[in-house]
């Protein structure tokens, strides 16, 4: 029986009192606290516009339609990373093509993104993995350099920044997600920000089955026309009520999971048997989505079972994209070196707001004990 779970939700009264006083409302869908989160978005990202929609992967469907990736264009993104990334630019009618990362910070190697460059070449993804900022200022140089749209993947990187500014305000969208397990949640939903107002316009209409709302005036009014094809991308009410509510105490969320890492790092430190991540970057702030250390040569799978054994939940992050059977097509023959050794070797242990010290005490104590139990020979 799992007593640690990997992540739970940080839900507060206030919380749900903002989900209740919603349900009071006749207006339950397209309504003020979505344009509200939107707002409240924007403004903490530092962009002009927001766009609320019912995922992480339908922002990122959404962005790349907005800025006009499609049938036959070539996408370069990471493999390390969660699937939804290349669904997206697949969802589109485009190739995504799979690059290497860097073997340090786990996101896109700028080296490896140039090299895969072809006339095809449309947009790049930058995904923020685990909440560390990519190379953005390397990989904006060389999307310039070549006209390229660059997408900031920002689902695990909310509040995090390069230089003073906050990711997801580099490029021509950023992309953000509120599925349980982020930083902040609304039960689901994600949200695409851009300082292009003509793709702002036609994102807020993909996701509402393309219609445009300048042509949207509601019951009795002007007849509403579907421009294009679009989408059912819509949040209910709720959804927005509740990440509004946990977008105001998001600074002490961020210094809550940042103290829980840090925490995490000092009982690891010095064990021989894993490399931890970093937890300072030079003109960096991280946002902690996950803790997650690499194995130097344990059996990942008997060191999880050992933990799951002792009621402790953990993880693999990620499974690579490129390997995947539902990519098949997609694959490259030449491998992606440090991709695939970081995805063997990496172990996420529990990570939520409420993780208790006793409980972090406890993880540690026990994946010790594991990895000295699997050195040993048999």
């Amino acid at each position: 029986m799992i007593e640690i779970p990997l992540s739970a939700p940080d839900i507060t009264e206030d919380d749900i009192a903002a989900v209740t006083a919603v349900l009071r409302t006749p207006q339950l869908s397209r309504g003020p606290q979505t344009e509200q989160f939107e707002s409240a978005m924007a403004s903490y990202i530092g962009v002009p516009h927001a766009i609320a929609v019912s995922s992480g992967t339908a922002a990122l469907h959404l962005a790349l339609l907005g800025l006009g990736v499609g049938l036959g264009d070539e996408v370069i993104v990471p493999s390390f990373a969660f699937v939804a990334v290349a669904s997206a630019v697949r969802y589109v009618g485009a190739r995504p093509v799979f690059v290497d990362i860097g073997t340090e910070s786990l996101n896109l190697s700028p080296n490896a993104v140039q090299a895969a460059i072809t006339l095809r070449t449309r947009a790049i993804i930058a995904v923020h993995t685990f909440g560390r900022p990519a190379d953005v200022p390397a990989l904006l140089d060389i999307a310039q350099r070549h006209s390229l749209v660059l997408i900031e993947d920002a689902c695990e990187a909310i509040g995090a920044e390069i230089g003073g500014q906050r990711v997801g305000s580099f490029g021509d969208a950023g992309v953000f997600g509120f599925y349980p397990n982020k930083q902040i949640t609304a039960g689901e939903g994600g949200m695409v920000v851009t300082p292009h107002e003509e793709a702002a316009n036609r994102m807020r209409a993909l996701r509402n089955h393309g219609r445009h709302e300048s042509h949207d005036s509601g019951a009795g009014g002007a007849r509403p026309d579907h421009v294009e094809l679009g989408y059912n991308y819509r949040l209910t009410e709720m959804q927005p009520a509740l990440g509004l509510a946990q977008l105001r105490r998001i600074d002490e969320i961020l210094a809550r999971r940042e103290a829980i890492a840090r925490c995490y790092a000092e009982l690891l430190s010095g064990d021989k048997n894993l490399q931890l991540p970093a937890l300072e970057i030079p003109g960096q702030r991280l946002s902690w989505f996950v803790f997650v250390a690499r194995l130097m040569e344990a059996d990942r799978d008997r060191v999880m079972q050992a933990m799951a054994e002792a009621g402790i939940a953990t993880g693999r992050y990620f499974a690579p994209i490129h390997l995947q059977p539902a990519y098949t097509a997609w694959r490259d023959p030449k491998p992606l070196a440090n991709t695939e050794l970081a995805a063997a070797r990496t172990l996420a242990l529990p990570f939520f707001n409420r993780i208790t010290d006793d409980q972090i005490r406890r993880v540690c104590s026990t994946l010790q004990r594991a990895l000295r139990a699997v050195a040993q020979p048999d």
